[in-house]
């Protein structure tokens, strides 16, 4: 099966962004150390968009990232960061080897 990666944008609540991010790497990093399918999870801080961070995911399969998306991690970072994100938009692309 294809590689899954994922190109993401979040919004974070004006004045948040330094506060959420911590969280954000701790997730990261969880989720490199304790999901097989979880390949790569860099994020990317915009220089001129002070409440934004965009994220650079890559999964083994569809299936890996679905297990992401409703893992034990994400559930933590969502409680951790309650009220700090305002959107999300993920696209989700083949991975040209």
């Amino acid at each position: 099966m294809a590689k899954l990666a994922i190109v993401a944008t979040m919004k974070i609540v004006p004045g948040k962004r330094a506060e959420y991010l911590p969280h954000l790497m701790a997730h990261g990093k969880r989720c490199l150390a304790n999901e097989p399918g979880t390949l790569r999870f860099e994020i990317m801080l915009p220089n001129d968009e002070p409440d934004t961070i965009l994220l650079y995911e890559v999964y083994e399969s569809p299936e890996a990232f679905d297990a992401h998306w409703n893992g034990a991690s994400i559930q933590q970072a969502r409680k951790d960061t309650a009220g700090m994100v305002e959107s999300m938009k993920g696209t989700r692309c083949a991975l040209v080897e």
